[in-house]
């Protein structure tokens, strides 16, 4: 099962390859990783999926919280998220396939943000399941190139 880590860090180097580190020893294997700098300069939070059951996870935060430069771990897993990726998919083209491939971009609200004789490039953004389903309807035209940012999440509001 994947579990969804919200980490909140001291914003300096090294803090991603001690984090990245705990979960390497311990051989949890980390589906996505994203980090990114918080509304705070001096603080960085990590969005981290991981593979294991509940006690893998549990084990996984108590390590965390011994770290110093830790400052929160939430559990995202069991909350009500807002969570999103971004894919920047390659796709080869041809003039008879051109149109039909534009009109599955708009169908799942992506943007063609390049445009070659031979290959395009779309931006998409949403949910795995999204993603997985537009890469899926794009490999029979060939996907030249993929890449991923892997999932980000955050706490849905109260009502």
């Amino acid at each position: 099962m994947r579990h969804t880590l919200a980490v909140l860090v001291e914003n300096n180097p090294g803090v991603l390859a001690r984090i990245s580190g705990l979960f390497s020893r311990r051989a949890y294997n980390i589906h996505s990783l994203a980090v990114c700098q918080t509304e705070n300069p001096s603080l960085s939070i990590m969005t981290i999926v991981v593979e294991g059951d509940s006690q893998v996870i549990e084990q996984g935060t108590k390590q965390l919280h011994k770290l110093v430069v830790v400052h929160k771990v939430t559990n995202l897993s069991n909350e009500a998220v807002v969570d999103r990726e971004l894919a920047l998919i390659k796709v080869r083209v041809k003039p008879e396939t051109r149109l039909e491939i534009m009109q599955t971009v708009d169908i799942f609200r992506g943007r063609v943000v390049d445009l070659g004789r031979s290959s395009l490039t779309v931006e998409l953004t949403g949910n795995e399941d999204k993603i997985n389903a537009f890469i899926r309807s794009m490999k029979t035209y060939g996907i030249l190139e993929l890449v991923r940012t892997g999932r980000i999440a955050i706490a849905r509001s109260e009502n």
